[in-house]
C-alpha cells in the first residue's frame, strides 16, 4: 500500500495550515507517520488520496451512523441547497429537528442549536451557573467536553487536585472554578461537594469515548445522581459522542439516570456542524431571548444542516440499527480477543452499543488512569497494520471505533483477517 500522494499533501499543507491539519489528532502524532488524505467515501468505506479503500470505523468520529453520502440524506441537502444556503434567520427545519430531539430525551421541553460540541458545552455551563447562581464545575479526568477554557484542565496525581491549565494560553484564573474528579469514583466528588457549597455542576461523559469507550458503574452513575439532587448541583451529560449511538436516544436513559442538561452533536448533524444543549423549560427559561443567559450565533440552525440531521435521524429511527450494533459490536470484540490471545498479546476491550475499542492492557480499564497504563506503542504498530490491510481506525489508544448501520458481513470478514495480521506484528511474529 502506497501514501505518496498523502505524504505530498501533508508536505505541501505545512506551508499554510498549521501541521498540515486543522484538528490536532489528524496528525497522526501518537501512532508516528504522515497523516492520511481523504478523496471521498461512500457507505461503509473511504478512500485516501493514493486511491487506497478502507472499511471506516472513524465515520468522522461518530455522525456518520448511516454510513457516508446515504441516498435519503444526500436527497434531503440536495433540495435544501436549492433554497438558499444561510439565511441568518429562523426556519421550520429547525422546528422539525428540535422537536425530534426532545422527543428523543426524557426531560427536555427546549434545545437550541449551535455549530459544534465545544459551543454546546460551554454554552451549558454557562446556563448552569446561570440558573443556580454558582460558578464552579466538576468534570473528571479524561473525559473531553470541547476546546473551551475551562474544560482544558488537567488533574494532578491526587483525586481532589487543584485544577491546572492542560494547554497554553489557558490562564490559570480560567480555570480555577474547575474542579477535577475521577471517573467511576463517587468518593472523589463527594469531597469536592463537602468542601464547595458553590457548584453549579457535574458535568461527564455518560459513557466516555475519548480516553477509549468506558462505562459508568451502576453505583456511581446512580450515586451521582442522586448525590448532585442532594445538594441542588445540575447534572450535565455531554452526549456529543453517545447521543443516538446506543439508542435512538442518549445514553442516559440505558444507565438509568436523567440529566438536568444534555449536550448532543455528531449524529444530529448528519455529517455537518451542528452541536445543541437541551433542558426542562424551567432550566431553557434563562437561556435569551426568554433570559437573561446570553448565547447566540449567526449559523446555529443552519437550514442545511437541519436538512441533514432531519434525514439521519428520521432514517435512524427507520432502521432501527441498535440491536444489529450489538451483534457487530460483539463479533469485534471477540475478533479481538480471539486475535490477541492467538498471539500473546494482552488486550481488554469495552464497548457501548455502536462504540468500541481495545486496549493493549491486561487490566480492565475503568478511568483515566487505567486508561494511560495502555502500551500505546502497541498500538501506534496495530494502527499502522490495520491500515495496511484496509481498515480505517483513529489515530489514538484513546479514542472510540464507531460503527455504521452500511457495515456488511463482509467488511466484518475482511476486518477479522487485518486483526489477524495486525496483532501478529504486534507480537513481533
Amino acid at each position: 500500500m502506497k501514501f505518496k500522494q498523502s505524504e505530498k499533501l501533508y508536505n505541501k499543507g505545512l506551508e499554510n495550515l498549521v501541521g498540515a491539519v486543522n484538528s490536532p489528532v489528524r496528525a497522526f502524532a501518537s501512532v508516528g507517520g504522515n497523516p492520511l488524505f481523504i478523496d471521498k467515501a461512500k457507505g461503509s468505506k473511504i478512500k485516501d488520496v493514493d486511491g487506497n479503500r478502507y472499511i471506516d470505523m472513524v465515520l468522522s468520529y461518530g455522525p456518520m451512523i448511516l454510513g457516508h453520502r446515504h441516498k435519503k440524506v444526500e436527497k434531503a441537502i440536495s433540495k435544501a441547497l436549492k433554497n438558499g444556503y444561510s439565511f441568518g434567520a429562523s426556519t421550520n427545519a429547525e422546528i422539525k429537528l428540535a422537536k425530534i430531539v426532545c422527543d428523543a430525551f426524557p426531560g427536555m421541553d427546549k434545545v437550541r442549536f449551535v455549530n459544534s460540541g465545544t459551543e454546546a458545552v460551554l454554552s451549558a455551563i454557562r446556563l448552569a451557573r446561570a440558573h443556580t447562581g454558582n460558578d464552579k464545575i466538576i468534570k473528571f479526568s479524561g473525559c473531553y467536553h470541547g476546546h473551551m477554557d475551562a474544560m482544558l484542565v488537567a488533574a494532578g496525581s491526587g483525586l481532589a487536585t487543584l485544577s491546572l491549565p492542560g494547554s497554553k494560553g489557558v490562564p490559570s484564573l480560567a480555570v480555577e472554578n474547575t474542579l477535577i474528579a475521577e471517573y467511576n469514583n463517587l468518593e472523589s466528588v463527594k469531597k469536592h461537594i463537602e468542601e464547595n457549597s458553590d457548584i453549579a455542576a457535574v458535568i461527564l461523559e455518560p459513557v466516555t469515548g475519548n480516553m477509549g469507550v468506558v462505562q459508568p458503574s451502576d453505583a456511581f452513575i446512580k450515586g451521582l445522581r442522586e448525590l448532585t439532587k442532594e445538594h441542588g448541583v445540575l447534572l450535565i451529560c455531554d452526549e456529543v459522542m453517545t447521543g443516538f449511538r446506543s439508542k435512538f436516544g442518549g445514553a442516559q436513559e440505558l444507565i438509568g439516570i436523567e440529566a438536568d442538561i444534555t449536550c448532543l452533536g455528531k449524529v444530529i448533524g448528519g455529517g455537518f456542524p451542528v452541536g445543541a444543549y437541551g433542558a426542562s423549560n424551567e432550566i431553557m427559561e434563562n437561556v435569551a431571548p426568554l433570559g437573561g443567559m446570553y448565547q447566540a450565533g449567526t449559523l446555529s440552525g443552519n437550514p442545511i444542516a437541519m436538512a441533514a440531521g432531519i434525514s439521519t435521524l428520521t432514517e435512524l429511527k427507520r432502521q432501527n440499527p441498535y440491536e444489529k450494533f450489538e451483534k457487530i459490536a460483539g463479533k469485534i470484540e471477540t475478533i479481538l480477543l480471539e486475535g490477541a490471545k492467538k498471539y500473546n498479546v494482552d488486550l481488554t476491550v469495552n464497548k457501548f452499543g455502536s462504540m468500541i475499542n481495545p486496549f493493549f492492557a491486561a487490566e480492565e480499564v475503568k478511568n483515566f488512569t487505567d486508561a494511560q497504563k495502555c502500551d500505546t506503542d502497541k498500538f501506534a504498530v496495530f494502527f499502522w497494520e490495520m491500515i495496511k490491510n484496509g481498515v480505517f481506525l483513529p489515530p489514538s489508544q484513546f479514542e472510540s471505533w464507531f460503527l455504521c448501520s452500511a457495515l456488511s458481513d463482509k467488511d466484518v470478514e475482511n476486518f477479522e483477517k487485518a486483526v489477524d495480521a495486525a496483532m501478529k506484528m504486534v507480537a513481533g511474529k
